[in-house]
């Protein structure tokens, strides 16, 4: 039965799977463990966070679940790296399974996501990573000179997905940039499937890359939200109309992830 707090109203007890998974979390937060730290033996770790060892076994699964934690057969259970892939994955497997019906609802989540990531890399941006991207832009200008086929295409959106991952990476927000990361690669089949079947797609794409580049090199952020919510709105509109799987096959995210 639940308990009452002190103003009436209901209290849900939390279970001990879920004191284990905030008592961990919260030794990670407060530094007491760090990425690639081994996890104190189950006993000790047991009695510290003050649940049995098989609440503390849930816990521990829930964790490894979130890639937070990784357990080595016969060394133990270590912290993750941490790393931002581990960490969303959640984030994709829904995008996977939820999104696969609907593609333009995860292109428009990309949206708002990366209008605000261009204004914010507009603000933020050096000019070596101004020149990086300008970089990637003439390796699709090259692309384009020569013929498109299936091959060409998608070595352009390979450096599509990378010319939007380096402005996250301009932000200088890690966690927007980790979000657009993990979201660009569950568009790759219909940026695909618009670069082989609307003439003159490619050549669109990349005079709008073109202006969201010119506007971040101005320091113009306002623009280069413009300029980006006008981008993805084109690959949402076509997404909208055309029945095309968000989730990629194998080699579709091998390739996304180049």
């Amino acid at each position: 039965m639940n308990d009452s707090s002190s103003d009436g109203l209901p209290t849900v007890r939390r279970s001990q799977t879920d004191h284990v998974v905030a008592s961990i979390l919260a030794m990670v937060d407060e530094g007491r463990l760090s990425a690639g730290d081994r996890l104190p033996i189950e006993k000790d770790l047991a009695e510290l966070v003050g649940v049995s060892r098989s609440s503390l076994r849930e816990g521990v699964r829930a964790l490894a679940v979130l890639g937070v934690l990784e357990t080595r057969q016969g060394d133990g259970t270590y912290v993750t790296s941490l790393d931002a892939s581990k960490l969303l994955g959640p984030l994709t497997l829904f995008a996977n399974r939820q999104m696969a019906a609907e593609p333009s609802q995860l292109i428009h989540v990309r949206r708002v996501l990366e209008a605000e990531s261009a204004s914010l890399a507009a603000r933020r941006v050096t000019d070596r990573q101004v020149e990086q991207m300008s970089s990637l832009l003439a390796r699709v200008d090259a692309l384009l000179d020569g013929d498109i086929d299936e091959t060409s295409v998608s070595a352009i959106i390979d450096v599509d997905t990378e010319f939007h991952r380096s402005i996250a990476s301009a932000s200088g927000n890690p966690l927007l940039g980790a979000l657009v990361d993990s979201l660009a690669g569950r568009t790759y089949r219909t940026r695909v499937w618009r670069a082989m079947t609307e003439q003159g797609a490619t050549a669109t794409t990349q005079a709008e890359h073109r202006g969201i580049l010119e506007a971040i090199r101005r320091r113009d952020p306002d623009r280069a939200r413009l300029r980006m919510h006008a981008h993805l709105l084109a690959v949402e509109d076509f997404a909208d109309t055309h029945n095309i799987d968000t989730a990629p096959t194998d080699s579709d995210s091998d390739a996304a992830a180049q």
